[in-house]
């Protein structure tokens, strides 16, 4: 089975990279729109048109999900997408217009790279462009072109990170899959064997620390940019859910965030996932199971965005540490 996003039925993915500004943006589309829902949590979030996914508001259906690097300006890059499915004819009718509902959140990369370079309009349409169902590349591309984590002891002793993605198919046949960009200011551990993955960089390049104990160890906030974080995501099923059900599928993915970034959900975070069910499957399915499954893909996820990336404008990759 793909064991990425786009074994959900019905999901496209694209990315937009650029490797020499680092920064990028990624997008999944749901041409025929998805039941939508989101759970914002962390102290730094930056989004657009999330209310609308809540139970008690009247759209009930959204056509794309943008996940992008350059903080707040990467937020522009909705407005590609949204004119590529315009153009597309994919969206709502209102009378003689047809109306994209685009979702999108940020993650900020700007102390990677080049920060006067983010994506915009052309960079979304790119990547709505570059969209299709095969499986989805991961690492150092896309929304996680910028992507670092482990920042407890500042940028200087920070890994490369990027997005990733994963996929289940339960036994009573619906798939649940996640991609995440992992911009995160904690460190990663593996959730089952709880091994550090990646964490804070020691002064030799030899080891890292525990990130828990650098954040408690700290007499003060060392740098500005340790508040440079977010990690944001997509979380999809095709199970056919209410809006209701897909919010709470969003929730519960954060527990995969919780279960393999440590410390997670920070003020120096904006931590976003959204959730898609796009109603393909015939059958039934078990909510509570779909639940355990969207918090175990979104920390696989977490893991492949970190253990697939490849180091970039001096941040190197946990396979790039000397062993």
């Amino acid at each position: 089975m793909n064991p990425t996003l786009t074994a959900v039925e019905g999901l496209e993915v694209g990315h937009f990279t650029d490797l020499a500004n680092a920064t990028g943006c990624s997008v999944v589309l749901c041409r025929p729109g998805a039941v939508g829902g989101v759970d914002v949590r962390g102290g730094s979030p930056g989004t657009r048109e999330t209310d609308l996914l809540r139970p008690t508001h009247r759209v009930d259906r959204v056509h794309a999900i943008l996940l992008s690097g350059g903080s707040a300006f990467g937020l522009d890059a909705a407005s590609g997408v949204v004119a590529y499915l315009e153009e597309e004819e994919v969206g709502y009718r209102v009378g003689p217009a047809i109306v994209p509902i685009v979702s999108a959140a940020i993650l900020f990369d700007l102390g990677l790279g080049n920060s006067s370079v983010r994506p915009g309009p052309e960079e979304g349409r790119a990547a709505s462009v570059a969209a299709n169902t095969d499986p989805v590349p991961e690492g150092t591309c896309g929304a996680g072109t910028g992507a670092t984590v482990a920042k407890g002891r500042g940028r200087e002793y920070a890994l490369k990170s990027g997005i990733g993605s994963a996929s289940i198919r339960l036994p009573q046949g619906p798939v649940v899959a996640a991609l995440v960009a992992v911009n995160a200011y904690g460190g990663v551990y593996n959730h089952r064997s709880g091994q550090l993955v990646a964490g804070p960089r020691r002064d030799d390049g030899d080891g890292m620390f525990d990130p828990v104990e650098v954040l408690l160890g700290q007499n003060e906030n060392t740098s500005d940019l340790q508040l440079a974080n977010t990690t944001i995501g997509v979380v999809a099923t095709d199970a056919p859910l209410t809006r209701e059900e897909a919010n709470h599928l969003a929730t519960v993915s954060h527990d995969g965030l919780a279960m393999t970034i440590r410390p997670c959900h920070t003020m120096r975070d904006g931590d976003t996932m959204f959730a898609l069910a796009t109603g393909r499957h015939i059958g039934t399915f078990d909510l509570t199971a779909l639940g355990a499954a969207a918090a175990e893909v979104t920390a696989r996820a977490v893991l492949r965005a970190v253990t697939s990336a490849t180091g970039l404008a001096g941040a190197p990759a946990v396979g790039e540490l000397v062993q």
